[in-house]
């Protein structure tokens, strides 16, 4: 093994001796059964390295030189390889130049004496192959972690290279008269590929043979070592809820786990060495992906868990719908990231109506470009009402049935649940879900909602019509009586007392009118009136005391009424006092620091017993 273009900078791991030992022996095993029926006269190998998904399609021109039909041809993989095979198709067609391909079944088959480090499919023909006639081949395998990073970890300056192993021998177990095999790679350095005398890199594809005369089962190691820095973009877990709607929207919902399968960033990451040349000090890191939407999708959003991601363009024509996912941060290998992405589509598009039956006939995978999906979960939700539900899908899936409640669901929406490993783009065919669904159930909300608003409405009138109030002849009802006769009791006392406070008020204005007018006979005049005010108080305050007195709805109350009426009438009294040693005093007509001197006792209590009569009326009004 030589260098091709670019220096090698680390070797890349040597090709395993046990399975290229293990391969010559399977040789000798089953060449004597397998070329007595068929022979491969030509066989054309392409290899797909420019992505992190292996492509192989295989042109196989095959002869029956047998004495019997033929009904099937065996395609043999090593069990390392078939372990990573995620999807294998064939297509053939008979004649002695290649027609209208049509596409064989295919099953895993174990043939009698095979080895168990072999794993077998066949493709079987619509018609057995004769004697003497010839079969056109076309096998398209896809594999999944068939590239290997080497080095397995680099740093974020590093570009990132990859190894590839395979036989330049196509792998049969009949003759092969001649074959070529073409590795077609991504662009860029290549670090190594094994060198045979027919081995030729033009540009970017590797090219390997012609090679004649081979036996069946042969094998020659080939390993290329090259830079591949497309994004390897791998789903550890995708949930896909499709969620049919009759009233004219399916609507998709997808959650996706996504990591970058590349090799690991070794050290730390530099934000501003990555912003100034992404391109290099990034080059190894994929910033977006790219999303095929059917052309009439709408109200298309992107989010992660924090909220809208606006790092994302939409382009959209009669003819697609592309969406370009950018993530918060670039992906490096073994680093992950998960979003939600999430569209409506028109019911018409994607629902049918067939032998009875309606159909939902839409993509299985995910619409993302060149992504594998370690486990793809896809949720069918179906109207509630829904019966007689079948599945067909192109390829084998895990099948089961839950139920999903909704807003106005009252058994629950069937949910057809389809899961399956391994998923890449060429598992994105149409499958089916068939169900029967009766147009009545269509009006099963509305009439709910009509009908609750309805009966809400009737409710409201029936509220506002009826007597709720407690029977008049219950102790609650005569309590409450009584209680709204103590409060209206309490507030004409209320309002007595402020009338005798309003009384004090104008006495102790006739005094000050006294101080300035000297006019003793109009002060004389206030008192007189202010003291049949207060008789005619105290009569109205009578009837009242009695009321509270007798009602038991009173106990609290009536306590502090009582203290209310003491107070009052000791500071009516000592107001009296006051005003009368004040005439007295101006008639004597003894000097003012006199008088003021023989009233300031009294002032002292009547200023104190109106503080309490006032906080006394202001507890009461609490009560």
């Amino acid at each position: 093994m030589r260098s091709g273009r670019g220096k090698m900078a680390t070797p890349p791991p040597p090709i395993r001796p046990a399975a290229a030992l293990l391969l010559l022996v399977l040789a000798g095993v089953l060449a004597s059964a397998a070329s007595a029926d068929l022979v491969i006269s030509k066989a054309d190998r392409r290899v797909d390295l420019t992505s992190h998904i292996v492509r192989v399609l295989a042109s196989l021109k095959a002869e029956n030189v047998g004495p019997d039909p033929v009904s099937q041809v065996l395609l043999p993989f090593p069990n390392i390889q078939a372990k990573n095979l995620a999807a294998i198709r064939a297509f053939g067609s008979e004649g002695k130049v290649k027609g209208q391909s049509t596409v064989l079944p295919i099953e895993v088959v174990q043939p009698s004496g095979a080895p168990p480090e072999l794993t077998f499919f066949s493709a079987l023909l619509p018609k057995p192959l004769e004697k003497g006639k010839t079969l056109y081949l076309d096998v398209l395998t896809v594999f999944t972690h068939s590239l290997q990073p080497f080095p397995e970890e680099i740093t974020q300056a590093e570009a990132q290279l990859v190894v590839y192993q395979d036989s330049a021998h196509y792998l049969s177990p009949y003759p092969v008269k001649a074959q070529t095999l073409a590795i077609r790679l991504p662009g860029g350095r290549v670090e190594s590929y094994t060198r045979h005398p027919n081995a030729k890199l033009v540009d970017s594809e590797l090219k390997y043979g012609p090679f004649h005369d081979l036996p069946p089962f042969s094998y020659l190691p080939v390993i290329v070592h090259f830079e591949n820095n497309n994004p390897f973009a791998v789903a550890k877990e995708v949930i896909r809820e499709i969620e049919i709607s009759h009233w004219g929207n399916v609507q998709i919902t997808e959650h996706y786990n996504i990591a970058h399968g590349g090799a690991r960033l070794k050290g730390e990451f530099s934000r501003i060495d990555y912003q100034s040349r992404p391109y290099v000090r990034g080059v190894s890191s994929f910033r977006h992906l790219i999303a095929k939407l059917p052309p009439r999708a709408h109200s298309i959003y992107y989010r992660d868990e924090i909220g809208n991601i606006s790092t994302s363009h939409l382009w959209s024509d009669s003819m697609k719908t592309q969406l370009e996912i950018e993530p918060r941060f670039p992906l490096f290998g073994g680093w992950q990231t998960t979003f939600t992405v999430g569209y409506g589509l028109p019911l018409e598009d994607f629902v049918f109506y067939s032998d009875g039956k309606r159909f939902l006939n839409i993509t299985f995978g995910s619409p993302l470009e060149e992504i594998l999906i370690e486990k793809l979960i896809v949720k069918v939700v179906l109207p509630e009402g829904s019966k007689d539900i079948e599945v067909s899908a192109p390829f084998p899936t895990q099948q089961q049935q839950e139920v999903k409640y909704s807003h106005l669901d009252i058994v629950g929406r069937p949910v057809v649940v389809l899961e399956k490993p391994d998923v890449i783009p060429e598992h994105n065919l149409y499958f089916q879900v068939y169900y029967r669904f009766n147009n009545i159930s269509l009006l099963r909300e509305p009439l709910m909602l009509i009908t609750g608003f309805f009966l809400l409405f009737v409710a409201c009138i029936v509220y506002m019509r009826t007597d709720m109030s407690i029977s008049k002849s219950s102790p609650s009802y005569l309590a409450k009586l009584q209680w709204d006769e103590v409060q209206a009791t309490v507030q004409k006392i209320q309002g007595i007392f402020e009338q005798c406070l309003a009384v004090h008020d104008k006495l102790e204005a006739s005094l000050r009118d006294l101080s300035r007018t000297g006019d003793i006979q109009s002060c004389k005049a206030a008192r007189k009136a202010a003291d049949t005010q207060f008789k005619e108080l105290s009569k109205d305050l009578k009837p009242l005391l009695a009321t509270l007195q007798s009602s038991p709805q009173s106990y609290q109350i009536l306590p502090k009424v009582e203290d209310l009426i003491v107070k009052e009438r000791e500071m009516q009294e000592k107001l009296m006092t006051r005003h009368s040693t004040v005439v007295d005093s101006f008639e004597k007509k003894l000097r003012g620091q006199d008088v003021e001197n023989r009233i300031a006792l009294q002032q002292q209590k009547i200023a104190a017993l109106r503080q309490e009569v006032e906080s006394l009326l202001e507890y009461i009004s609490e009560i």
